[in-house]
């Protein structure tokens, strides 16, 4: 036999049948991590961004103890790393959820992750508008309603969808770490065979699985960014 082909053999001894079926397993788990996580994360984020942007701006009437409490909330959520995130919402997760574990667990934990960093995002996309529409439609009379959606979020939308791009791409990894507590998924299988096993072959599938999803995320991103770049 081919020295290399043996060396081969011996590194990915561990990826039988079974383990690949696992590897399916946990990449679909991932995929539903993202499913359930990534639609509130919008949810939330999006006003939360919008409301940071309203009350940050002296064209719109500036609030600052307002917009002060909600930076102050949003600084503290995206300060505090992830897994410390999971541990310390643990109580909150299983009176909601039922269970910190496994997809289900894991989805409140990415969402309170995630919704501060997007809403950061969605507050810079919205001051990259050109003031003088805004101005426009301050003079014609538009209301706070008709202004967000009707110029500000329309012209911030490459913008939005690019901040979206970013926080996808953020879950991904936040689904990687909560699997050193049993969250599932890709990290879940590369934290208990790659590293407490020390199967390194299972580690490496797992990582160029989290690579190419990631890579697919973002090329749809740009597509989306691009299409929706006015011209």
């Amino acid at each position: 036999m081919n020295p290399m082909i043996a060396a081969a053999d011996g590194f990915f001894r561990h990826l039988d049948a079974g383990k690949w079926a696992d590897i399916g397993q946990a990449s679909i788990d991932t995929l539903l991590m993202l499913a359930g996580s990534l639609p509130l994360t919008i949810a939330i984020g999006l006003p939360l961004g919008v409301a940071l942007f309203l009350t940050g701006s002296p064209q719109l009437g500036r609030r600052p103890w307002l917009y002060g409490g909600l930076a102050l909330v949003v600084n503290l959520l995206r300060s505090v790393p992830f897994i410390i995130l999971m541990i310390v919402l643990i109580p909150v997760t299983l009176a909601l959820m039922g269970t910190s574990l496994g997809v289900r667990g894991a989805i409140l934990p990415l969402v309170i992750g995630a919704a501060p960093f997007y809403a950061r995002l969605v507050e810079t996309a919205l001051r990259e508008v050109d003031r003088g529409v805004v101005e426009a439609s301050l003079a014609m009379g538009a209301t706070t309603w008709q202004l967000v959606t009707r110029v500000l979020l329309p012209e911030a939308r490459p913008g939005l969808i690019a901040g979206a791009t970013v926080t996808v791409v953020a879950l991904v990894g936040f689904t990687a770490m909560g699997g050193a507590i049993g969250s599932g998924g890709l990290g879940d299988l590369a934290f208990r065979d790659g590293y407490q096993r020390s199967h390194t072959d299972v580690a490496l599938v797992t990582v160029v699985a989290l690579l190419v999803l990631v890579q697919l995320l973002q090329m749809a991103g740009d597509w989306l960014v691009t299409r929706y770049t006015r011209r």
